[in-house]
């Protein structure tokens, strides 16, 4: 059962993801895991906010399973290779009972579900001279007939197989296929659930999680450390950047195998995967010294109102290398800075501003979570802030819980008893 602060966590999401497309994609092994039924409970509570639901499913587990059982040799498990005939009826039978075993799910916590031929595919032909034979590519998606099933609450069970207007049935990888389906519905999160924590890089230090990162940032990677991915990690973030260069805003890789992993991935700002999102973040930027006289006239009003400490043009200029700002069409809609304590491995976040003509955006709790995300990034373990007149908006959209001037760094400790304001001091685990 969720605690109350996760259900007031999850209800914060709600008008965002109201009516709006998920596309879930399970590999076959997630859907053997014991963990299966604790996500079908998750649907069951994603439905019931009326989010609308789409699941695509791999099978390569099973019929890595099915071959071993068969003593047949299949010509690839995950349908990025040749798939002879032998292979094609291994995965038509893995498959099947995977979506028998998903339906069964969903009947069990009172979900509808349906199976529907909505992907229509071709060949995938020739590929470096090979003949791949019965792999296929999606050629189009059935948008009206998965579209049909939404709104009338039946839950899509896509399989990872698709046939041509001949009644030839194709092979397919199912990252793909849920990238397409992702595409095609205007879906704003793709999820890939897998059996590792997310995006694994091998590195000389050891393996390495990536949080997040944005679509730019991914296609480095994909360059960079094409041979160093583990496991599934270089199919799922080649198949992310695809979704988002086709409009997919968010793209979710978590490991399934996690209790309330997937509640914990879509309702919280922590998550426990690896999010790849588009560049939304490209309107918050580095301050630079241009800025600073933006910046002082920005806070003015907060400062007058005593919302913010006071600070002269001259010390916004001196530490200017501290702050990010927030831009709209080149202009300044707000600010955050984030100054470092090394020695006590916390840090600051300060001088929070959102201009009037942009209040109700959504844009200070943006600011807070990027800066958030830089300090974690850089090591830090413990973010603080202190406030006036602002201490429930950092508790509840911050997420920050209540400290005391004790848990600040001596040296920040010194500057509060000498302002005297008696702010409020507010602090959060990394």
């Amino acid at each position: 059962m969720q605690r109350l602060v996760d259900l007031r966590e999850i209800l914060r999401y709600v008008p965002q993801y109201r009516d709006k497309v998920f596309v879930i994609a399970f590999d076959g092994a997630i859907v053997e895991h014991d963990n299966f039924r604790n996500l079908l409970l998750d649907l069951a509570l994603l439905r019931s906010l009326r989010v609308r639901v789409t699941l695509v499913h791999g099978a390569a587990h099973q019929i890595r399973k099915l071959a071993d059982y068969t003593r047949l040799t299949p010509s690839n498990l995950d349908g990025t290779g040749v798939t002879d005939a032998t292979t094609l009826q291994l995965a038509l039978t893995a498959a099947n009972r995977v979506t028998h075993e998903i339906l069964e799910g969903l009947s069990a916590t009172d979900l509808r579900g349906a199976c529907p031929n909505s992907l229509v595919a071709h060949p995938a032909g020739i590929l470096q001279g090979v003949d791949q034979e019965h792999t296929g590519r999606v050629e189009r998606v059935d948008i009206g007939l998965l579209r049909a099933l939404l709104d009338n609450d039946i839950i899509p069970v896509v399989p990872p197989l698709g046939s041509d207007g001949e009644g030839a049935t194709y092979r397919l990888n199912s990252d793909n296929a849920a990238l397409e389906v992702a595409r095609a519905l205007q879906a704003v999160k793709l999820i890939y659930l897998t059996s590792q924590p997310g995006i694994m890089i091998r590195q000389s230090d050891g393996d390495t999680l990536i949080r997040q990162m944005t679509v730019d940032e991914a296609e480095v990677v994909l360059k960079k450390n094409k041979n160093d991915f583990i496991g599934p990690s270089l199919s799922k973030l080649t198949a992310a950047v695809k979704a988002l260069r086709g409009g997919v805003p968010r793209v979710h890789i978590i490991d399934g195998t996690v209790e309330e992993g997937l509640l914990a991935e879509v309702f919280s700002n922590d998550g426990i995967g690896t999010l790849v999102h588009t560049n939304e973040y490209q309107a918050i930027r580095k301050a630079q010294k241009k800025d600073a006289r933006g910046i002082h006239q920005l806070i003015k009003h907060s400062v007058e109102n005593e919302e913010l400490l006071p600070r002269t043009l001259a010390e916004i200029d001196r530490t200017i290398q501290t702050f990010f700002v927030f831009e709209v069409d080149g202009n300044l809609a707000g600010c955050i800075s984030l100054s470092a304590f090394p020695d006590d491995n916390k840090a600051e976040m300060a001088c929070v501003c959102v201009s009037s003509k942009y209040e109700n955006q959504g844009i200070g709790a943006r600011l807070m979570q990027y800066v958030e995300e830089q300090a974690r990034s850089a090591g830090i373990k413990e973010l603080f802030c202190l406030s006036t007149q602002a201490v429930n908006y950092f508790l509840k959209k911050g997420h920050f819980g209540l400290g005391s001037p004790d848990d600040l760094p001596p040296p920040r400790r010194q500057r509060y008893d000498a302002s005297g304001r008696r702010s409020q001091v507010l602090r959060k685990l990394l």
